[in-house]
Formats: C-alpha cells, structure tokens, sequence
C-alpha cells in the first residue's frame, strides 16, 4: 500500500510501506520492465560525461568482437542513395543511449580502410613511390580528414550551440562528438568521388588540356564538395533542438559561383589540386 511522505522523510526518494510498515526503496531504473534497452535519460541518475563517452569509444576500438560493421557498412550505403535514413537512425539512439554521437567506433574502421584502399587508387594513378604514398597517406588521414576535420567540427559546433539553438530549449546542446560524426558522415562520399571516381578518369580525360577535361574535373568536385555541405546541412537540419539550419545551405552559391568562373577561365581545378598533391608529398 502506497503512503504518502510525511515531513521529514525523503520526498525525494520513491518508496512505498506494505502492511508490516517496512519501507523499501525504489529505484528508477525498477520501471524500466524487462526490456534489454538502457533507461531513458530522464529516468537515469546521471548520464555519461564527455570523458567518460570518449573513453567507452576508445575503448571499443580494442575490440573489434563488439563493433557492428554490418551497420557501419549500410550507414556507408545509405549515405549515397539516401542520407536521410541515416540521420533518422542517430534519433533512435538519442532516445536509447541519450546521445547522438555514435558510441561504436566501427564507421571510423571502416573510414579508415576506405582512406587507405582510396590513397592506393590516386597513388597508383599519380605513380607515386612507395614512400611518397605513405606520406599521401598519412597527409590524408591525419591532415585532411582528422585535423581539418576536427576544426570544422568545432566550426559547427560553436555555430550550431551559438547561434542555431531554439530559445526555448534547456539543458541540451548539440555534442562536439556529434558534429565531428556529421564531418565523417560527410568526407565519405567526397572522398570515393574524388580518390576513386576522378582518379581513375584522369588520365584518360581530366589530365588532357581540353575545354572537355576542365568541364568533368571540375563538375566531378562540385559535385563531392555540394555532397559534403548538402549532407553536413542534413546532420543539423535533423535536430529538433535547432533551428535557423537552412542557412547552412548558403555556401552552395559560392560554390556555384566558384565552378562557373572557373569554367570561364578554362582553370582545371585538378590540375592545380594533382600539383599540389605532388608538391606536398615530395617536400623534404
């Protein structure tokens, strides 16, 4: 039989007193049932910390036994014919794990092989040294995806929390592992259009000094870098926490502008990015 808590007990704690007038204490994770699914967050005592999220995600990379390649794969999939779906399935573990980053480090895995398998594919195409492909590769990874990655990552995570955020919203924000996943989700599609896709089209078109070879080089990067902001738009667009998102969507014209002038100039925008590549890995 429930019993109301008179002064001085613990209002805060639930309990209840059967008919020998013992208390018990109840915990809330007592209303959970016996679903497997952790608690939701408004019944828990406490989430994780960043630390303590971060080293959970650390920690899994040792353990490859526990990561769900099979998800990471159609994650991969889905981020070409339909990036929407993916983002629909960091809800669902919003509402499971009170997070939206991912706490399975099995897409970075993945990512990675892809880098390394990409790189192979220029390397190869760019007749590369064994050594100047390490030094391409280490480039691409920690260079170009990890540490630019990051300082976009934070780019949008300041503007997403500063400026994006609904009025009304309290006691959330949009996670910096979250945005970082949003880069990921992003840089993948980029990455196979430009290491696999316009490698392998290069010396055969894009490397000549036709009109011809100007037009796909540069219509296959409008593509990949409007792929990346397009679905960079759809990993904030998708928080019912912001607000304001369409304007995430405005770099599109700078781009166009960009892919038309350089038209007009004949500029062949992967001749001057195959330069720079060659430059970098070749420096002493």
């Amino acid at each position: 039989m429930y019993k109301q808590p008179t002064q001085g007990s613990r209002a805060t704690s639930p309990a209840y007193v059967d008919t020998s007038g013992a208390s018990h204490y109840v915990h809330p994770a007592s209303f959970r049932g016996p679903s497997p699914l952790p608690s939701p967050a408004n019944l828990r005592t406490g989430c994780l910390s960043a630390a303590a999220k971060r080293y959970k995600f650390i920690r899994k990379l040792c353990h490859f036994q526990q990561m769900d390649f099979e998800y990471a794969l159609w994650q991969m999939l889905y981020l070409f014919i339909s990036p929407q779906k993916v983002y629909r399935n960091f809800h669902y573990r919003k509402s499971s794990k009170a997070q939206f980053a991912r706490d399975d480090p099995a897409f970075l895995v993945l990512l990675a092989m892809w880098l390394c398998f990409s790189s192979m594919v220029l390397a190869f195409f760019l007749d590369l040294s064994i050594f100047s492909f390490f030094k391409f590769l280490t480039y691409t990874i920690f260079i170009d995806c990890l540490l630019v990655g990051a300082g976009i990552a934070t780019a949008m995570w300041l503007v997403a929390n500063k400026l994006l955020m609904k009025p009304n919203v309290r006691g959330e924000d949009v996670e910096w592992g979250y945005a970082f996943d949003v880069h990921l989700n992003a840089y993948f599609p980029a990455l196979i259009i430009l290491h696999v896709v316009q490698s392998m089209l290069y010396h055969v078109l894009i490397s000549q000094d036709w009109y011809s070879a100007t037009f796909v080089g540069n219509t296959l990067w409008l593509i990949a870098v409007g792929y990346y902001i397009y679905i960079n738009f759809l990993g904030y667009s998708s928080l019912p926490i912001l607000h304001k998102t369409r304007g995430l969507l405005y770099p599109f014209t700078v781009l166009f502008l960009i892919y038309v002038v350089s038209l007009a100039c004949n500029w062949n925008v992967t001749h001057t990015l195959i330069n720079f590549y060659h430059a970098r890995v070749h420096v002493i």
